[in-house]
């Protein structure tokens, strides 16, 4: 069954238990699972990354029958699916487990997908296609965002958000909260103000990159470097990023020697830390510690300075050194 993303919180779902939600616009995917399906469908939520599940199918099917999570009314997530999950949600699907509902969350899906074919005939799941926001629709989530807020901000400052969110809902949410953060102690928002606190699209993949190195996830760094091409110019911004969360997480290590409680340490923080980057942050703490960090500061400062001598080198530089930092 299709349904369109705009019309499911005004359908019944309590009945549909298999949900297949495909497309670029992750914003609106996690936005729809957070508000309109685990709601609807359970409490107890386990995420799983399609890619774990294909090294071992039986154990994974096996756990679902057996009730091997310990729990009633189960949401299982499966992010990154394509047609090598077709034959197993098939097989999921024919065995009536009791409580149990799945969302498999893919991206584009061509028309000749058996996975969307599936979904988009069978009565009892449902197939949901997430397309890009336009700036309309983004003008249109921001200027609600400061209503609710009582944020005076001008229609040309919602134009220069909306536009540098680059059509991306997430980045938009997160430049949201920062400007949020922002107004609590000024009456008027300047597009000074706007342009220094929120960030160009284009950085949120160098952001990523740099949070990747330093919480030593190693698989997704390498994806990351393989998926985007970075440029000569974006290396000097890659050690400012990095320079940045270091000193924060030298500032973090400073706080937890005094207080034990990681979570209430890195919820004090000063400028806050937006709740979609704590859990980075936290794996960030545990992955290294105070004297590493110092030592990666002085290394990064050091890599700066050799790149200014051989700018031709500056993309191997810089990407030796976010590798053999991540080790």
């Amino acid at each position: 069954m299709i349904i369109k993303s705009f019309e499911l919180k005004k359908k019944n779902l309590k009945d549909k238990k298999f949900f297949l939600l495909y497309g670029n616009n992750k914003g609106l995917i996690e936005e729809t699972i957070q508000e309109t399906l685990k709601p609807i469908l359970a409490t107890n939520i386990f995420s799983y990354e399609e890619a774990d599940i294909l090294k071992d199918v039986e154990n994974f099917k096996e756990n679902l029958i057996n009730k091997s999570f310990f729990e009633n009314e189960k949401l299982i997530i499966i992010n990154r699916v394509g047609d090598k999950f077709f034959k197993i949600i098939e097989d999921i699907i024919s065995k009536n487990i009791d409580d149990l509902a799945i969302v498999l969350i893919a991206n584009n899906l061509d028309k000749k997908s058996k996975l969307r074919t599936f979904f988009e005939k069978e009565l009892n799941t449902v197939c949901v296609p997430f397309y890009d926001d336009n700036l309309q629709t983004l003008a249109f989530i921001t200027q609600k965002f400061m209503r609710d807020k009582n944020i005076n901000i001008s229609q040309q400052l919602i134009n220069i958000i909306v536009e540098r969110a680059k059509g991306d809902r997430i980045n938009l949410k997160n430049e949201l909260q920062k400007i949020e953060s922002f107004s609590k102690n000024r009456k008027n928002i300047s597009i000074d103000d706007v342009l220094n606190i929120t960030n160009l699209s284009e950085n949120y993949d160098i952001s990523e990159l740099v949070d990747n190195c330093l919480s030593k996830n190693k698989n997704r760094l390498i994806k990351i470097l393989n998926e985007n091409n970075f440029s000569s110019e974006d290396c000097i911004l890659i050690l400012r990023i990095f320079l940045s969360k270091l000193k924060r997480l030298t500032k973090l290590h400073l706080e937890l020697s005094n207080k034990k409680n990681i979570d209430a340490v890195i919820s004090s923080y000063k400028p806050p830390i937006f709740w979609k980057e704590k859990e980075i942050v936290k794996q960030q703490v545990k992955a290294l510690n105070y004297k590493e960090i110092k030592d990666l500061i002085i290394r990064a400062n050091e890599i700066e300075l050799l790149m200014k001598k051989n700018p031709q080198f500056s993309i191997n530089i810089t990407t030796d050194f976010i590798i053999s930092s991540a080790i």
